[in-house]
């Protein structure tokens, strides 16, 4: 299995997904950047896992005044993430990396999961470098969002270069699925909420939502991804940390 999880997505979509298609960031409170940075204390030692570009990693750093180390496996999204002053390791997670640093309060899995063959070896791994009573945080797609539902009904299951349908996925998550795995793992999960991230193309595309104004359109996803966050939210949010 390669390392680099692009490359998932061979035979999958026309071409070669671009390495830098995530490189945008939000800080709409609804949206992953900030839905993550709540759940981290200010001035936390952090470990972002698979950074990418460092678009929320810079996030982290600056609003939580955090001491924040990336690692990430491609080579051109980590030129793009040392661009931004940040000190990201060009590699993947292993127990020898975190032999080598010091202990964290957070790490961070920011829509990294659905791209591992095996995600709960990967968290068994992180709680090798988490202190005492330290947590991870970590956004999943999810898959039971009801564009997805949508698609399923008429019999549609297309891969596509980013979002939800993102190629390169090979895990799916549910609300309960995330939270079932961290607890299996030995974590006490924390805190769980959504993101409503009205980017997604499906909003400027599928009636009635495209017919609204970005605003409406805004606040109405909003309410209904806070009613029924299974349905309407985009990305699962959840802490959780190790007992104490």
């Amino acid at each position: 299995m390669s390392v680099f999880p692009d490359e998932n997505s061979a035979g999958l979509l026309p071409a070669p997904p671009a390495a830098l298609r995530y490189e945008h960031g939000s800080l709409d409170p609804g949206d992953v950047s900030l839905q993550l940075v709540e759940l981290i204390a200010p001035r936390s030692r952090v470990l972002d896992v698979g950074c990418g570009t460092g678009v929320i990693t810079d996030v982290i750093r600056s609003l939580r005044s955090a001491s924040v180390i990336g690692i990430e496996p491609d080579p051109t999204r980590v030129q793009r993430a040392r661009a931004r002053g940040l000190e990201v390791h060009e590699g993947v997670l292993t127990a020898e990396f975190l032999r080598q640093h010091e202990r964290f309060d957070v790490i961070v899995f920011a829509d990294v999961l659905e791209h591992l063959p095996n995600p709960a070896a990967v968290v068994l791994l992180a709680k090798e470098g988490l202190k005492p009573g330290g947590s991870v945080v970590i956004s999943v797609p999810n898959v039971a969002h009801w564009f997805v539902r949508s698609a399923l009904f008429w019999g549609s299951f297309d891969y596509e270069e980013s979002g939800l349908m993102d190629a390169t996925h090979l895990r799916w998550f549910t609300r309960q699925t995330i939270r079932e795995l961290l607890e299996r793992l030995g974590f006490e999960v924390t805190a769980l909420r959504c993101t409503v991230n009205i980017g997604l193309p499906s909003y400027s595309q599928r009636a009635p939502w495209r017919w609204m104004r970005p605003g409406l359109r805004r606040r109405l996803v909003g309410r209904l991804a806070a009613l029924w966050p299974g349905l309407f939210g985009c990305q699962h949010i959840v802490r959780a940390t190790l007992p104490q």
